[in-house]
Formats: structure tokens, C-alpha cells, sequence
């Protein structure tokens, strides 16, 4: 039987905490194309249990990931599982979440702007969780590259309406996106623009 699917809408410059189940399948879907979205999850039995990226490179020994691919937590567990990707397939691993203050750091903004720091944090207040930190997000669709000197460089996304991530939960966790507000530079698409996405939820899925 076909699991009915739950739709979360998430409008441009805003962030989404939902509670997953293990083997819940949520898609993390760019509706317009071209949208980076700041991803995490955070252990339900304990919130300060996060999806790393820095243990997830190490376990897979290299700075990104594929289809197949376990993603595990700061203790090392197994939270999320990289299922499917109808995407080109870049996803910055390194970058930090976007905050009020690096928008004036790194591009001289003034005053206050949106930022995907303050939308997890939002989140967590919105469904009354506990609040640690901020780790270092999965960045799906950002194509922020390294290149062979070492440098990091800034793309922008090449992700087209309609493709999607597909992630399993691997424990009871609390998953969270930002549909990031960065404007100042050509991150999101070749606009710039800051544009919805949505998460299409399959709950009690045990396989694919």
C-alpha cells in the first residue's frame, strides 16, 4: 500500500523543524530550481545529538556524499541515510549556517538580515525543544566547490524545479531546513533570488 504524502510548504527565507520517525522518507524538494537549503538533524532523545558533517567525512573519507550513503551524528550513530538524489548532485559540506553577523562581516550589510542561524533557532523555540547549538549544515543544492588550489568557490546552484533529495531517518530525530536568504551574493540560482521549498513526508517507510 502507497503511503499517503504529507506536503510541507517552506516559504522563501524561512526555516521548518519537523519530528521524523526512523524510517520515516522525507524529500527535500527545490520547487522553483535553484534554491540552497540548510539541513539538519537533531536526536529526539537528546538534541545535542546532531547530524555531523565533520564525523559523516570522516566515516566516508571524502568531503561529500552519494545515494547510499549513511550520514551519522557527533556520537557516531547512523541518523539519516543519503537515499536518492534527482538533483546534479553538489551539496557543500563545509560552508557554516548564514548569520546576522557574518552578513556584515563578509559583505558589509547593515542592519539586520535574515539568516538560517535564526531560523533553527526559531524553529526550536516554535516546537519547544531544547536549543544547543547551531552545527555545520548539510548545504543541499549549494555549489559552492574546492578547487584544485584549495579554494573555495561560489556557484550558483545549478538544481532545477522539481528535483529532490530523499533522506531516510535512521532514529527518531528532529529534522530542520532553511530555504536559505542569501541575496547578497549568486548562491541561490543565477538571480540570486531566495525562493520556496518543500518537504514531501512518507511516514513509516521501511524501505525505499
Amino acid at each position: 500500500m502507497t503511503k499517503p504524502i504529507e506536503v510541507i510548504d517552506v516559504p522563501a527565507r524561512t526555516g521548518r523543524m519537523v519530528a521524523l520517525k526512523a524510517g520515516d522518507l522525507v524529500d527535500v524538494v527545490n520547487v522553483h530550481g535553484g534554491q540552497v537549503v540548510d539541513t539538519w538533524a537533531f536526536a529526539q532523545h537528546d538534541p545535542s545529538e546532531c547530524l555531523s558533517m565533520e564525523h559523516s567525512h570522516v566515516l566516508h573519507y571524502r568531503l561529500n556524499f552519494k545515494p547510499g550513503d549513511k550520514l551519522c551524528t557527533d556520537q557516531w550513530r547512523t541518523i539519516l541515510t543519503f537515499v536518492e538524489d534527482t538533483s546534479p548532485g553538489i551539496h557543500d559540506t563545509l560552508c557554516p549556517a548564514c548569520c546576522a553577523p557574518s552578513y556584515n562581516i563578509f559583505y558589509g550589510h547593515q542592519g539586520y538580515h535574515d539568516n538560517c542561524s535564526d531560523n533553527l533557532k526559531g524553529q526550536f523555540a516554535a516546537l519547544g525543544v531544547p536549543f544547543h547549538r547551531v552545527p555545520t549544515p548539510w548545504n543541499l543544492f549549494m555549489e559552492t566547490i574546492v578547487e584544485n588550489s584549495n579554494d573555495m568557490k561560489d556557484m550558483p546552484s545549478t538544481t532545477k524545479a522539481g528535483q529532490y533529495v530523499r533522506l531516510r531517518a535512521e532514529m527518531d530525530c528532529y529534522f530542520a531546513v532553511s530555504a536559505c536568504p542569501q541575496d547578497l551574493i549568486v548562491i541561490n540560482g543565477d538571480d540570486g533570488v531566495p525562493r520556496d521549498i518543500a518537504l514531501h513526508i512518507r511516514r513509516g517507510s521501511k524501505t525505499v
